[in-house]
């Protein structure tokens, strides 16, 4: 009988071989953990990622939200109180927020009193800058955060990255909202859209006393006879605490005759037809076309001249009716030199106003156009850097940051 032996050099070759098996699994392994890894990453980076577009999505929707209701409160016609105005625009902020999904949750939480904030924003013109003041009013800026963060008890869970110790994440997005001083108008080329804008001047002097007895309780003489119900939209025969001046040329006026009335806004010497369509229509394309670019705006010395015509007449009575309850902006001018179509008037502001009351028959004391000032905010204003005044008329929000 033979007996087989195993040669020392045959062992070894085997051990080699199990050696190298082990290795190679041992790698393998340590390859898995690490493609694993890098693979719950970037899943879990990706899902960052959009949440944190979802969550900026809020930010800037509830802040431009916001800032709409925040602009009801700001001015002397202001519809509501600055107190209510942001109480408002917390609210809608907060319902706002809620309506975005972000992550692994249907509706985001926002809370009003960590996460909206007011403040002002103003040019000053020594640095030509303008400064934010947070919890400064009146208040015309809102800052929005949005968070899914382990501090406000929602972090962002992690759907990997877990077994790699990372169970959550913190997302944040902020966003700021404010509005702009206007000075002037202008619409897009080729636009079908108008600017709601009355073609019937003011003089300064009698706006500021106007904006005067509401701010300080001075009486000059402006009386409360009519109510505006923001319900309803409708103007009835009552007092809402704000007073109405009548923009219908004053038989006692130190001005030229007919030169407290309406302004040519396009083609000169308009036609009664052309205001009877500016006034219920607004100012279209065509009309700003007469002036440079398209823009009816104030220079660099914030002065804006535009022709007269003979005067507020018995014609645009209806048109004028038709509109009442309704926001327009009005121009105001300092100074104005000649009589009816050879009228110039020097705009120095255009300011927000509500028609309340339209009577254009009878004699010259029965006649009256009575107007109260209103909030007025456009998007098709041009912005200007330049102070912000109570009475300032705004440009529709926008995001600065």
């Amino acid at each position: 009988m033979k007996i087989m032996k195993t040669t020392g050099s045959a062992m070894s070759r085997h051990e080699h071989r199990s050696d190298r098996r082990g290795t190679v699994i041992v790698l393998a392994v340590a390859m898995l953990i690490v493609v694993f890894g890098i693979a719950a990453f970037t899943v879990d980076f990706g899902f960052l990622n959009v949440t944190k577009g979802q969550i900026q999505n809020a930010a800037d929707s509830a802040a431009h939200a916001a800032m709409q209701e925040l602009v009801q409160g700001i001015g002397p016609g202001a519809t509501v109180t600055p107190q209510v105005a942001a109480a408002n625009a917390g609210g809608k902020a907060q319902s706002m927020v809620a309506s975005f999904r972000s992550g692994d949750v249907a509706s985001t939480q926002l809370s009003v009193e960590r996460d909206v904030r007011f403040g002002r924003r103003s040019w000053n013109s020594t640095t030509n800058q303008w400064v934010k003041e947070w919890g400064v009013t009146p208040y015309n800026m809102v800052e929005v955060s949005v968070r899914r963060t382990q501090a406000s008890g929602a972090p962002l869970g992690a759907i990997f990255s877990n077994v790699l110790g990372y169970k959550t994440f913190d997302v944040e997005a902020k966003s700021v909202a404010s509005v702009a001083p206007a000075i002037g108008f202008q619409l897009p080329a080729g636009s079908s859209s108008t600017v709601d804008l009355l073609p019937i001047a003011l003089d300064l002097t009698t706006w500021n006393n106007l904006v005067q007895q509401i701010s300080t309780g001075t009486s000059y003489g402006f009386q409360d006879q009519h109510r505006y119900n923001s319900a309803f939209g409708t103007v009835t025969s009552a007092s809402d605490t704000l007073p109405e001046v009548n923009i219908y040329p004053d038989a006692n006026s130190s001005l030229p005759p007919g030169n407290r009335g309406t302004v040519d806004i396009g083609a000169a010497g308009n036609s009664t037809n052309d205001l009877k369509r500016q006034i219920q229509y607004g100012i279209n394309a065509n009309d700003l076309s007469y002036f440079p670019n398209g823009e009816l705006k104030f220079d660099n010395q914030g002065i804006l001249y535009l022709n007269g015509d003979t005067g507020i007449s018995a014609g645009i009575e209806t048109a004028l009716q038709s509109i009442i309850g309704q926001v327009r902006a009005i121009p105001i001018f300092i100074t104005v030199s000649g009589p009816g179509n050879n009228a110039e008037y020097t705009i120095v502001r255009f300011v927000g106003v509500r028609v309340m009351a339209v009577k254009l028959t009878g004699g010259p004391t029965q006649r009256y156009v009575r107007v109260q000032p209103a909030p007025y905010s456009s998007r098709f204003t041009n912005r200007g850097n330049v102070l912000v005044n109570v009475d300032s008329i705004l440009s529709q929000p926008i995001l600065i940051e």
